[in-house]
């Protein structure tokens, strides 16, 4: 891959964040299992051990792994040494991969800490689809869902407090028509998801050191009423006693300078309990993408006066509202320009490293995006990076293109309420996430499913997080209408591909209607923020600029797009889909008539991360764009 250019500023900061709080500290040399202290992020708490060095793998394409006992295995046999995080099916484009199979993990280790008193639990931030987890040879869980990170309890009585520990996962990626994204069948026949299934552990793997108290959700809440006003900053600590006896437990901490008493209370065995206090902030340092400030917040939990946790993370001063149906950053509309992306990469594929994510995001500051959006939520660390290079995120659960006959069922609606409730308890503390999006291109004619399902997603996001607008992204065709199922929302996405693709009875083919569509959405839903979430076009050769895929089409579509969106001060902001190529699965053709399939070729970055002619001109309109001090 191509060497990333940056501006100078931008690559300054980003070696200064690299170079001082980008990354968590690491150890000097690791355990001879691999196992180091610290996360690759660096908000969190200092409790955890980053699983790393030689992991084993081997498929099981005839799931068989179960009955032959593959969780009980100590030998080797069978097995080949890899590195986690992993994704076994990179490179395979066929319709096989894309539809998945199961495969295991093994870690073998010993424990950094032998003291009896230590509980330890195990935390997989990411693994595509479902997978159940052994140590040694003792089932401890399962999950379902991918992009989102889950704990399991490691239990004492399976765990070897000296010996060597067998960690075993055991991971499918079969998807259904009710995951997220669901699985299903092109008009082709191919397997289809939205985007490319690939399976394994795609992110990190932790141990996590129990001294008797854990912390299990920590919440910085600034909130703020006018840009020139006292911030009040709200700072809960939930904690979990893990011990069979009363423990007395005291957090304290500090924002910024200033320190903070979260008070002193007596937990009972196996229980949790919440610490929580206000600070006012006068004269706060707000946070924007052209100045994103953050205040360190650091936290101390102990038991009987004896420490036993430390808990940091970075917060940004800000206010997100909306005034007669624009989005407000500290007061003021906006009219942002931004790009969606996917984690996905040539050699990587989805379990891309540290220098792939300082790419990306350095990438979007380079265009003069202000705004970010994927389908699913984001690395941790790539959060961080937006927090500290100023890039705002429209922060979406995976719930793409469900069909309303599985939208119906009460299970898949529990599922996507997890996936909501996960993203808001990981990422909330994020000053970067602008919205929370209960998901993506549901039925365009929504009835009264679709309804239900926004209704208790929004009144469930509020519940949790009160400071952040809710959103939901839909296919933008004329035929929709006004649609009341909507009402609950706060923010509405246009997917706007009005001159590439037809759409239902060639509605959106031409594409001098968009102006009149935006339009008629403003008059629609005029009390709520627009934007438009995806507008884009597939390119991949030079060629005459009335042809599809033409690199010279792509130009002058981004620009009459632009031009149109511009015109509509209303409008609070425009994403281009995407900053970057990647795969989406065999046979795409994304309205190409001559495509590269599986990859998407609406990118502005070529997959090796060279650039298309169109980086220029979206790169141009973004920086004559007022994004940040409205009309």
């Amino acid at each position: 891959m191509p060497s990333l250019r940056l501006p100078a500023p931008v690559l300054s900061l980003l070696a200064a964040l690299a170079a001082t709080t980008l990354f968590a500290p690491a150890p000097a040399a690791a355990a001879a299992d691999g196992i180091t202290r610290g996360t690759i992020y660096q908000d969190g708490p200092d409790n955890r051990y980053l699983l790393g060095g030689e992991w084993l793998f081997r498929r099981d394409d005839p799931d068989v792994g179960v009955r032959q006992k593959f969780q009980r295995q100590a030998a080797r046999d069978g097995w080949s040494a890899l590195t986690v995080p992993n994704t076994w099916n990179v490179g395979d484009n066929s319709a096989a991969s894309m539809t998945g199979t199961v495969a295991w993990y093994r870690k073998d280790f010993r424990l950094p800490d032998a003291r009896a008193r230590m509980d330890w639990l195990v935390r997989f931030e990411s693994v595509n689809y479902r997978s159940r987890v052994w140590l040694n040879g003792v089932a401890i869980g399962r999950n379902t869902g991918a992009y989102l990170p889950f704990d399991l309890r490691l239990p004492r009585a399976a765990l070897k407090r000296s010996g060597m520990n067998r960690l075993v996962i055991r991971v499918d990626n079969r998807r259904l028509r009710t995951d997220f994204p669901p699985s299903g069948l092109t008009g082709s026949g191919d397997p289809a998801g939205g985007w490319w299934n690939y399976g394994g552990l795609l992110r990190e793997v932790y141990l996590q050191r129990v001294d008797k108290i854990d912390v299990t959700n920590v919440v910085v809440r600034p909130e703020l009423r006018c840009a020139r006003c006292a911030a009040s900053v709200l700072a809960r600590v939930v904690v979990r006693n893990y011990a069979n006896r009363t423990a007395s437990v005291r957090v304290t901490g500090s924002f910024g300078s200033r320190t903070l008493n979260l008070g002193s209370r007596r937990v009972a065995a196996r229980s949790f309990a919440s610490f929580q206090t206000r600070l006012r902030v006068p004269q706060p340092r707000l946070w924007s993408p052209s100045r994103p400030y953050l205040y360190r917040a650091r936290f101390i939990v102990r038991d009987g006066g004896r420490r036993v946790l430390g808990y940091k993370l970075h917060s940004g001063i800000r206010s997100i509202t909306l005034a007669d149906g624009r989005l407000m950053l500290n007061g003021r509309p906006v009219s942002l320009r931004g790009v969606g992306l996917h984690e996905d990469d040539p050699v990587k594929g989805f379990a891309i490293d540290s220098a792939r994510r300082a790419q990306i995001a350095g990438q979007a500051k380079e265009l003069g995006a202000t705004m970010i959006r994927s389908h699913y939520p984001l690395h941790p660390e790539l959060h961080e990076l937006a927090d500290r290079l100023g890039l705002l995120v429209w922060s979406e659960i995976p719930v793409y293109a469900v069909k309303t006959q599985f939208l119906k069922r009460e299970a898949v609606r529990k599922l996507a309420a997890r996936e909501l409730e996960s993203n808001i308890i990981a990422n909330q503390n994020h000053p970067s996430i602008m919205l929370w999006s209960i998901g993506n291109e549901l039925s365009a004619r929504p009835g009264p499913v679709q309804q239900f399902y926004i209704q208790r997603a929004v009144r469930q996001a509020k519940a949790l997080d009160p400071t952040r607008p809710v959103g939901l992204a839909v296919a933008g065709y004329p035929s929709a209408g006004c649609r009341p199922q909507y009402a609950a929302l706060d923010v509405i996405g246009i997917n706007d591909y009005f001159g590439w693709y037809p759409g239902p009875n060639g509605q959106i083919a031409d594409r001098d209607a968009l102006a009149d569509y935006l339009d008629s959405v403003r008059a629609c839903y005029p009390n709520k923020a627009i934007f438009v979430s995806e507008f884009g076009a597939e390119a991949n050769r030079d060629g005459p600029v009335e042809e599809k895929g033409t690199y010279q089409y792509q130009q002058d579509f981004i620009n009459y797009h632009l031009a149109v969106h511009a015109a509509r001060p209303w409008l609070s902001g425009s994403l281009y889909w995407a900053l970057q190529e990647f795969r989406v699965r065999p046979n795409w053709d994304g309205g190409n008539p001559r495509p590269n399939p599986p990859i998407h070729e609406k990118g502005l970055l070529r997959f090796d991360g060279s650039k298309k002619p169109a980086w220029f001109d979206v790169q141009r309109q973004f920086a004559a764009t007022n994004q940040l001090g409205g009309h």
